[in-house]
């Protein structure tokens, strides 16, 4: 198997990328079930995106597209879910860190120097980690809602 390989990369260097590989699709995992488990408390009519959607961030190479949607459709539902309850949060919840974490990603895949990768890499590595906790910083917020309100509230005035 490793004859095919350029002379430059050892079998120690190969096992390495693939535990990085593996590390990643497992904190994609976690990072789309919070992305799931926060569609999932928002009523079916704010929805944008379906919870079960948010498992494409998940999918490698397809999720360099896929994140614009999450980020654009999260935002669109979160965004719909505070209105209807009249609750207080910035206009467009998580959508600049969305932003900035998919673009991020995608410019990470191209194929520039190795310099500016790195550079891209840990800019993304920031905005990922942001957005995350973002997005379950607005979660907590929402789930806290539902339990003093009950998860068919609306505001006066939104019937």
């Amino acid at each position: 198997m490793f004859e095919i390989l350029s002379e430059n990369i050892t079998e120690d260097l190969l096992y390495t990328m693939l535990v990085a590989a593996v590390i990643r699709i497992v904190a994609w995992i976690f990072f789309a079930y919070t992305i799931y488990s926060t569609l999932k408390l928002v009523k079916k009519e704010n929805q944008n995106i379906l919870p079960n959607q948010a498992w494409f961030v998940a999918l490698p190479f397809f999720n360099i597209y896929w994140n614009f949607e999450v980020v654009r459709r999260l935002t669109d539902s979160l965004n719909n879910e505070f209105y209807d309850r009249q609750i207080e949060v910035e206009e467009r919840p998580t959508q600049r860190w969305g932003m900035l974490f998919a673009w991020t990603f995608l410019l990470s895949n191209i194929p520039f120097p190795f310099f500016i990768l790195l550079v891209i890499g840990l800019l993304h590595f920031v905005y990922f980690i942001t957005y995350w906790v973002k997005i379950h910083q607005h979660k907590v917020l929402l789930k806290l809602h539902i339990q003093r309100f009950g998860q068919d509230y609306v505001a006066a005035g939104r019937e």
